[in-house]
């Protein structure tokens, strides 16, 4: 292979996907850049510039200015850090929330028209070939915490949570298929029924396959968000995948206006308490009970999303 094959290729991909023509409908009125930029505030809902600097190599003064270009389009606000007095959180506005989903949208919409061209038996070819692509160019470096990118489900993501939960805590645990039912129940839920401003799932994406995912639903109590079915696959731990989820639901609930925010877990589920704890939830409650097939300690956890300043 010579450097010109690899310009033949870049040229042929980037015309392929129409990433230099910037008055299609795809990105408009926001360049590939830029559309990148929306891209990661929405999946990653508390961060700063230098996060997204890092995470997408820009140049630090480029970057700036498309950030003062969204403040001024009312696309985000931003506010000082609660990790660092010294720098900006950087946060959607309900405007940029809706101008991210619909970018989105458009770039969903391309590609599956893209792979509606490429005949059902050749797609695993594809793939195949997209991820061998993938891992030569990266020397056999391990995942970074940047490559994982936390979006919205698709197709067939639901059923996923159903199986991994079930998969994960019976090997994990021994818990028996009343957790899969139970599991089964929660996601049927949201499924049939929920308010999108109000309840949202998360999946965590790396290398093209979930890794990961977290719920935030309402609560009977009034003002409260509930946070379920946090999950992370044991090959993918230590990319702090189930922090980012945490604070996803976090920053959701917050925006969304909820007073506070609890969940329930088990004693036993010590890695997820370690999370919920550094991300200031309390416990305020715990309750032994025999379910799926083991004695458990049930613990219920809070979290005031809007702490007194006194």
């Amino acid at each position: 292979m010579t450097v010109q094959d690899v310009r033949s290729f870049n040229r042929f991909y980037t015309n392929v996907i129409g990433a230099l023509d910037y008055g299609r409908h795809l990105y408009a009125p926001y360049t590939l850049t830029e559309s990148r930029v929306l891209y990661e505030l929405a999946h990653s809902p508390r961060t700063d510039a230098a996060d997204l600097r890092t995470e997408l190599s820009l140049d630090a003064g480029y970057l700036s200015r498309i950030l003062n270009k969204f403040e001024q389009d009312g696309l985000i606000e931003r506010t000082p850090s609660e990790r660092d007095p010294r720098r900006r959180r950087i946060a959607l506005t309900a405007r940029g929330r809706e101008t991210a989903a619909l970018l989105d949208e458009r770039s969903r919409e391309s590609v599956g028209a893209l792979l509606a061209t490429v005949p059902a038996d050749d797609r695993p070819r594809l793939a195949e070939a997209m991820h061998t692509v993938r891992t030569l160019l990266s020397h056999g470096r391990p995942p970074r915490r940047e490559d994982v990118v936390l979006r919205e489900p698709g197709p067939g993501d639901l059923g996923w949570i159903v199986q991994r939960n079930a998969a994960l805590y019976a090997a994990e645990y021994g818990w028996n298929t009343d957790y899969e039912g139970l599991v089964a129940r929660i996601v049927a839920d949201f499924a049939e029924d929920h308010d999108p401003h109000l309840e949202r799932v998360w999946i965590a994406e790396l290398d093209g396959r979930p890794v990961g995912c977290v719920m935030c639903v309402r609560d009977d109590a009034p003002g409260t968000a509930r946070l379920r079915l946090l999950l992370v696959e044991p090959d993918a731990r230590g990319l702090r995948i189930g922090d980012r989820l945490v604070e996803a639901v976090i920053g959701f609930a917050r925006d969304g206006g909820y007073r506070d925010l609890v969940l329930w877990t088990n004693d036993v589920l010590s890695a997820a308490r370690r999370i919920y704890q550094r991300h200031g939830f309390v416990l305020v409650a715990e309750k032994p009970h025999r379910s799926f097939g083991a004695d458990l300690l049930g613990q219920d956890w809070r979290l005031d999303l809007h702490p007194s300043q006194e």
